[in-house]
């Protein structure tokens, strides 16, 4: 696709500030098993699967929410992975919107609090979607926040 393409394309930018190191940020995104335990927006719904291939090249599939956990599928692959600092990746939904493929940057850096998370969403279809995507990313975080946290 063309770069002026992509520059059209609607992205979000969320960032937040968690009193933890990196590494564990960095683990509950690459680790299946912390990954199941607060991925997804909303209430605690169940995580049925976290397949994390974890190196460029290599692909990842999160099944989350509904009560059984799988409700909705989530796919992509890694295209970049810097240990306890960035993570890249496409993004889709298989069973919905497969042809639609976005791009998610998650990068962390240390600070005296502990932890900056800068999340980029891009390449998004269109601002409906953006928009969908920025209020379940925000309440994913919110998780994401009460896991780095619970055993503080």
């Amino acid at each position: 696709m063309e770069t002026a393409k992509l520059a059209e394309k609607p992205s979000l930018t969320l960032t937040r500030r968690f009193p933890v190191a990196p590494e564990k940020v960095w683990r509950a995104w690459t680790d299946p098993q912390a990954l199941k335990q607060w991925f997804g927006p909303g209430g605690p719904q169940p995580v049925a699967l976290a397949e994390l291939d974890l190196r460029v090249g290599g692909r990842f599939r999160i099944a989350f929410g509904g009560p059984q956990g799988d409700e909705h599928l989530c796919a992509g692959v890694y295209r970049e992975v810097v240990p306890n600092r960035k993570l890249v990746f496409t993004w889709s939904w298989p069973r919905t919107t497969p042809e639609r493929e976005s791009l998610v940057t998650i990068e962390l850096r240390k600070v005296a609090e502990g932890t900056e998370l800068v999340f980029r969403h891009e390449q998004l279809f269109d601002e409906k979607v953006r928009d969908d995507h920025r209020r379940g990313w925000s309440e994913t975080l919110v998780k994401l926040e009460r896991f780095v946290t619970q055993d503080q």
